[in-house]
């Protein structure tokens, strides 16, 4: 097989994750989920007790000896997330983990701080990675470029279902609300915001079920790879 990069951008709760998980394991493809990263400095930030609003001292304590050591591990092809050697991926699903990641997402030295790390995957093997600015920014040369969104509400009704499966207590308004404050904000930073790339393909799943969302991605993914 060919070495391939696909960058799958757009919102939060579009279901980027999962859709990208799914069509990896499909296609022999590394799945790469960055929004976990961000996810796990921005636990190491709370850990920290640097409250969403404060990025100097983010950005101190990316370039300071109490630096955070992330790194991805794969377990049966799944993704999983260390933070200075211990597994965070169940700790980084939560709202407030959403809020922080969209938090340190926006300050230049997180950015800098996974970049390299996020463009040298792509480089030793096939990956799927999703993110915010993958196509734009980290992967601009990616062989595939999908942009994934969906209505507010409905991403907001999928997000709040996956929570409340978790046992989260969690209301459909305060997942929405939080949906369209996190998409402002990913739209709106001065670093990297949100936005389709030009050479993006286009990819609604509002009315879509997720393994119609799947077999539409795939088959974008199929037709370079064959």
């Amino acid at each position: 097989m060919k070495h391939i990069a696909v960058a799958i951008d757009g919102p939060s709760g579009a279901g980027k994750s999962t859709i990208a998980r799914a069509v990896a394991q499909s296609l022999g493809l590394i799945y790469v989920d960055t929004g976990a990263m961000y996810r796990t400095i921005g636990l190491h930030v709370s850990r920290a007790g640097i409250q969403p609003g404060e990025p100097d001292k983010v950005s101190e304590l990316i370039q300071s000896a109490d630096a955070p050591a992330v790194s991805l591990t794969y377990v049966e092809g799944e993704q999983h997330v260390l933070l200075n050697g211990e597994d965070v991926s169940g700790l980084i699903r939560t709202p407030e983990m959403s809020r922080y990641a969209s938090f340190v997402s926006a300050v230049p030295e997180v950015r800098a701080f996974l970049l390299n790390t996020q463009r040298d995957l792509a480089k030793t093997t096939s990956v799927i990675m999703d993110g915010r600015d993958i196509g734009t920014v980290i992967l601009p040369d990616a062989d595939v470029k999908i942009y994934l969104t969906a209505a507010p509400e409905a991403r907001a009704r999928r997000r709040c279902d996956e929570l409340l499966e978790k046992g989260q207590d969690v209301t459909y308004e305060q997942i929405l609300a939080d949906q369209l404050r996190r998409d402002e904000a990913d739209m709106t930073r001065a670093e990297a915001p949100l936005r389709q790339a030009e050479d993006a393909v286009l990819v609604d799943t509002s009315e879509l079920t997720l393994e119609q969302s799947i077999e539409a991605v795939g088959a974008i993914v199929r037709r370079v790879m064959e």
